[in-house]
């Protein structure tokens, strides 16, 4: 029995909680992920896991063994890259997924970066607006944008993200800026139809009047304050009406670079054509607090594989380069 490969494929099934996704991170078939468990029960002399066709628990024995396993793990891969040529060297296949529309700009570029400075690696990269299940389906990370949900799953902060109002110059020559956000209602509002960040509206942050003035901001209908985070101002959020809505954030973006009228966009989408001047951002003093772009991984990075750690030190690199986001994509 190999016994470090053992260890790896049961911290693998232990942390994905499945043979099929262990046996997919590995490129094996699952019956072979299951005859090294058995080896490695037998050579133990417990049981690690309890395995039934539907779930995988860990006994009690299992639980403290895979602390172990992690942190052996862990040293091995410390001490090979200490010696490897050229520095720190990554192997084995990373699994990566992100959504459709950042992932083709921001991620698969770095994908061959990434390979060229670690060659021993397989990388698989998944791009779909699908939230996948990274522990169930076998991926190492995922790339994500935007408000994150409460779970279990560890996210690492990469960059901001914010969204900006945006429009040709073209579409402002003939139509004029708005000078507050509701005056958005003058004008051609390009819509994302099915989007469920967008759901509750385009978000702006106005101030907030002193006690005792005339309020103006937007009514019920128009929009409500929705969040107090100091005593300057409130974020809101509205729908404005438009003419053009499509299900795709690209049409949108080449809607607006065409002069169609005013977006509501990420950064990430549209920092090279405001760089170029094809776009310019108005409402800027309205804008909302930024979101962030983030790393997901489904164990503690303390126990993450050496080709995961290398991958999010990459991305955080590469993102936290404001020259990144202007370049041509």
């Amino acid at each position: 029995m190999d016994k470090l490969k053992a260890f790896e494929t049961f911290a693998s099934v232990a942390t994905r909680g499945s043979l099929s996704a262990a046996a997919r991170a590995e490129g094996v078939a699952p019956a072979v992920v299951s005859r090294r468990l058995d080896a490695l029960e037998e050579h133990l002399g417990v049981k690690l896991l309890v395995r039934t066709t539907r779930r995988i628990a860990l006994t009690h024995e299992g639980t403290a063994f895979l602390d172990d396993c992690q942190r052996i793990l862990a040293e091995v891969a410390g001490a090979e890259a200490s010696v490897s040529a050229g520095g720190v060297q990554a192997s084995g296949h990373l699994r990566v997924t992100a959504p459709a529309g950042f992932g083709r700009r921001h991620v698969a570029p770095l994908v061959p970066e990434f390979h060229a400075l670690h060659p021993r690696l397989r990388i698989s990269l998944n791009l779909s607006d699908r939230v996948v299940d990274l522990a169930a389906e076998g991926y190492d990370c995922a790339v994500r944008v935007g408000d994150l949900p409460d779970s279990s799953l560890i996210s690492i902060r990469l960059a901001d993200n914010q969204r900006l109002c945006v429009a040709a110059p073209a579409y402002l020559a003939r139509r004029g800026r708005p000078r507050h956000p509701r005056e958005l209602a003058q004008h051609d509002c390009l819509m994302l139809s099915s989007d469920a960040s967008q759901s509750r509206g385009w978000a702006f942050r106005v101030p907030r009047q002193a006690h005792g003035q005339n309020d103006e901001r937007p009514r019920a209908g128009a929009g409500v304050p929705i969040q107090r985070s100091d005593v300057e101002y409130d974020v809101i959020h509205l729908r404005p009406e438009g003419r053009l809505d499509c299900t795709d954030g690209q049409v949108l973006h080449d809607w607006c670079l065409a002069g169609h009228g005013i977006a509501w966009r990420s950064t990430w989408e549209v920092e090279h054509a405001i760089a170029s001047g094809r776009l310019v951002p108005v409402l800027e003093a309205f804008a909302a607090p930024p979101n962030g772009i983030y790393a997901i991984v489904p164990h503690p990075t303390r126990h993450l594989p050496l080709r995961v750690r290398l991958w999010v030190d990459h991305l955080r690199q590469r993102y936290g380069d404001p020259a990144f986001w202007r370049r041509p994509g």
